[in-house]
């Protein structure tokens, strides 16, 4: 039986969407089959409106929604989200919280699991957002995939970027308006593809 790799992604105006594709292509790149999976909104639609999100997820919505009895059926996992004020957002949080099913059925024990992430501006919260993640992580048992120097994407001044040894990620600029760089898509695929490749090395 083949390797499934699911990437659960909450995305606002677009940037973890397009991280969560670079993954999938980095897990089919593996050999591995790649499941993206939204986790829903949950801010009113006025709200949404007056964050001019609206618009932005209409490019995502139609994608599979993340689902409770379903969370311990893949062998390895990536979550895509933004950072908000350091932390997880609520919305990718309420979806975690909701997970004790999987938990006690030891549905993560012994599988691979990255996290990438998001901030409007460098030094945005992101490492703290992925190092804040952990502890959900070691109490589900799973096993945490970073990016490594191996990747080569990290340590270069030339530009602007994202991505660091915790995980993946993007700077969204102030107004939302800069989308991932070469460099940071890259990272996101790295990270996604190693996560499969250890994947079906513990499944052997």
């Amino acid at each position: 039986m083949g390797v499934k790799i699911a990437v659960y992604f909450y995305s606002t105006y677009g940037h973890m969407y397009a991280m969560a594709k670079s993954a999938v292509a980095g897990i089919k790149e593996a050999g591995a089959d790649a499941v993206l999976l939204r986790v829903p909104e949950t801010l009113p639609a006025d709200v949404l409106k007056a964050m001019h999100a609206d618009e932005a997820q209409k490019a995502f919505a139609g994608e599979a929604p993340a689902k409770y009895d379903e969370f311990g059926n893949y062998d390895g996992y990536v979550f895509a989200f933004p950072t908000r004020f350091g932390v997880v957002p609520s919305q990718f949080k309420a979806f975690l919280d909701a997970t004790g099913q999987t938990w006690s059925q030891g549905g993560l024990v012994n599988k691979p699991v990255a996290i990438m992430t998001s901030s409007a501006m460098q030094h945005g919260g992101q490492e703290a957002t992925i190092l804040g993640l952990i502890p959900f992580l070691l109490h589900h048992g799973a096993l945490y995939v970073g990016l490594p120097l191996t990747s080569g994407v990290l340590g270069d001044t030339a530009e602007v970027s994202g991505n660091s040894f915790y995980g993946a990620s993007t700077i969204a600029g102030g107004d939302g308006g800069r989308m991932p760089s070469a460099n940071e898509l890259a990272g996101a695929k790295f990270q996604a593809k190693r996560v499969a490749e250890l994947a079906a090395k513990l499944k052997a």
